[in-house]
């Protein structure tokens, strides 16, 4: 699926901002959040969200300690091994 940069953006704003508007998130900073959700949504639309997200999970849960999902500590390392795996693909790959 390919889309463009203004529908990306848009996508990422009315997201976020239904999350906000109905409670489901809070977003303390949302130009911060709205760059994690333009990339995202730019990641899923490229094809690659997918393959990051489920390398980044198997990582975790190849750790010797078990991580629960949802905890901070799993957040922390999701994001950690995220930014990794994306810096390892490029931004087009």
């Amino acid at each position: 699926m390919r889309l463009s940069e203004p529908r990306i953006l848009y996508l990422a704003r009315e997201s976020l901002a239904r999350l906000r508007d109905e409670g489901l998130a809070e977003v303390a900073n949302f130009q911060v959040a709205l760059r994690t959700a333009r990339e995202l949504i730019e990641q899923f639309a490229n094809g690659q969200g997918d393959a990051i997200d489920n390398a980044v999970r198997r990582k975790i849960a190849s750790l010797k300690r078990q991580v629960i999902e949802g905890t901070p500590e799993w957040n922390i390392l999701y994001r950690r091994y995220r930014e990794e795996e994306q810096r390892k693909r490029g931004p087009n790959r």
